[in-house]
Order: structure tokens, then sequence, then C-alpha cells
């Protein structure tokens, strides 16, 4: 299989090949971390790549799976965090230049929870500053741009998140959103966003906007792979 072509694959069809030995998590993360390497200074996508971490973090799934302990359909794939919710060990910018050294040393709820399911970090993804904007031009990390037409933005303020997965840099990633800023991506990038019920993912861990307003959820290329990862994120936090 050429790596344009594991590139393209769903999460869904991801994990049925994963599950089935048929690629190594190794294998997938190595070439989603290609694809940014080629794409990602013409998308700004992402501001920070995990390049190492996230190969670690392939072979321990890889030989958690080997071992016959299989998490679910997360386990060993890539995704991208929206740069405003916090990552243990590695840089939550959330977009500014103030945050620009910010390691937090906890996860977000949301994240912690994709973790346990075996979702692989492969980078953190831009943002409008404090996600407080619908265009995703970023003064201090580079803009954003839509990947169907560079010249055009690819929505806010989940914008980086949309742009990786419509450009296949990674299979999902999670967004934030309080006055669309899922769904403006989502729909600017022709890629699947949802803004889930209120308070059925924790916002624990991501930098607030208006609280009462503020949903956490993700962005995929298909409506499957939303619940997917929506099932991963999701669930009562009591803190």
């Amino acid at each position: 299989m050429g790596s344009n072509e594991l590139c393209f694959l769903t999460l869904f069809e991801l994990a049925r090949r994963i599950r089935s030995r048929q690629l190594s998590p190794l294998e997938v993360v190595e070439t989603h971390l290609a694809r940014i390497e080629t794409l990602n200074s013409k998308l700004g996508a992402f501001i920070t790549v995990c390049g190492e971490e996230a190969l670690q973090a392939a072979k321990v799934a890889e030989g958690e799976i080997f071992r016959g302990h299989f998490r679910g359909p997360l386990h060993g794939i890539p995704f991208g965090v929206k740069d405003i919710f916090d990552t243990a060990g590695v840089r939550t910018t959330h977009g500014s230049s103030f945050y620009r050294g910010n390691v937090p040393v906890e996860d977000a709820e949301s994240i912690r929870r994709l973790k346990e399911a075996g979702v692989i970090l492969i980078g953190k993804c831009n943002t409008h500053e404090f996600a407080t904007g619908t265009t995703t031009k970023n003064p201090f990390f580079g803009n954003s741009r839509n990947p169907w037409n560079p010249k055009m933005i690819p929505g806010g303020s989940s914008g980086g998140s949309a742009a990786a997965v419509a450009s296949f840099l990674c299979p999902a990633a999670t967004g934030s959103d309080t006055g669309g800023s899922i769904r403006g991506p989502a729909a600017l990038c022709g890629v699947v966003g949802l803004k889930p019920t209120y308070g059925l993912v924790s916002l624990r861990g991501v930098y607030p906007n208006v609280t009462s307003l503020d949903h956490a959820g993700p962005l995929a290329r298909s409506a499957r792979d939303c619940g997917l990862l929506l099932q991963g994120m999701a669930g009562y936090d009591p803190l």
C-alpha cells in the first residue's frame, strides 16, 4: 500500500486493519508524520508536531496489540488536538504568544480518556488566539489555510484541526465550539464536525471562552469516524 493511500483511509478502516494486523500503528504514524512534514508548512495546520512522542506511543500500542490487548477502535490511531486542550508534557499555546512555552503537567480530561482508549497524539492543531475568531489567522504561529484553496481560510477557531483532517494529515482531531468553532471549519473544509450536547464531553483542561457555551467535540472525515472519536472523548467527569 502506498503512503498516500494509507493516509486516505478512514479512522474506521485504519482501526479494522490495525486490529487484524494488516497494518501496524508504527506504520500508520510514520506515514502520517511524513505527510505532515511535506504539507504542514504550506497549510499551517499544526503548531507543534509530536514526532518522537507519537513514534514511541505507536511502538507501545503495537506491542499491546501484538500481545492481544486491543483496547478498541481508537487503539493505535494518530489524532490531532486543538491547541487549547492541555496535553501533558507537550506545549499548549492556546494560539497565543503569552503561552508560547506553556507545558502542562496533566492532560485535559477528554484527552486523558482518548489516550486510555489508545489514541496517539501526533500534534497540536493551530487555532485562532484563545479560540476567539473565525479565520485561524494566527500572527504568532502562522495562518492556517484551507486545503482546497490555500488562498482561503479554513474557518475558525478550530481551523487547524479541520485543515489537518481535510488534508489527510491525521484521520481525526479534537475541536471546541462556542459560537461555531467546530461547525464552521467543518463546513469550510468539507469534513464532519460535531458540537455535542453540553456536558457530554468534559471541559476540564480546555481553555475557557464562554463557559456556559463552550463545547468540546470531534472533527473527522465521516459521521462514523466522528462517532468513534466522540465515544472516546465523552463521559461524566466528577471534577
